[in-house]
């Protein structure tokens, strides 16, 4: 199995889209600015055991879904490409996987992602399944909220939270 990754631009900068042979293992939008800096391609190569190969172009179809949404295009992304979940497993991918259902522009509370999950209670741990995704924006973690109907956070952009939000509320509802 080889991994290789390139980067995505996103209005809040490059992303950094590592691949496998079978599908995206992570879409990172890091708290740097610089997304090929060595300790996050190392960080990725650590948890696939294996070093990244960087492959200019390998991202160039997500590359054009990620335009497409920030455009204001509806996409589900695990509808269009293959996802490599290797990365995730038991509840939190359970989490993950049931947040890729919530519609566009849709919400859903934790306890509501959880119960759906199958683990009623857990909403806890469908905040850390989203505070730890490696699929940034691809696996729409956004679309998670408080109970009482604020955002709450994004990592420590919340303000990127509210701008996906608003995105998709004003370019409407899609399929």
């Amino acid at each position: 199995m080889t991994f290789r990754h390139d980067y995505v631009p996103t209005p809040f900068g490059d992303a950094l889209a590592v691949f496998s042979d079978t599908g995206v293992v992570g879409f990172d939008l890091s708290e740097t600015d610089d997304p090929s800096v060595p300790w996050l391609l190392e960080s990725f190569g650590r948890r696939l055991g294996v070093p990244l190969r960087h492959d200019p172009g390998a991202a160039d179809e997500l590359a054009h879904l990620v335009a497409d949404y920030f455009e204001g295009e509806p996409i589900r992304f695990d509808e269009r490409i293959a996802f490599d979940w290797r990365l995730i497993d038991g509840f939190a991918r359970a989490a993950l996987q049931t947040i890729c259902t919530i519609p566009w522009g849709e919400t859903m509370s934790y306890g509501e992602v959880a119960m759906t999950a199958g683990s009623p209670g857990a909403a806890r741990a469908v905040g850390t399944a989203c505070r730890l995704t490696p699929f940034s924006v691809i696996v729409p973690v956004h679309r998670v909220i408080r109970s009482d109907g604020s955002p709450g956070q994004y990592g420590s952009h919340p303000e990127r939270k509210r701008f996906l939000l608003d995105l998709e509320r004003e370019t409407g509802s899609g399929s």
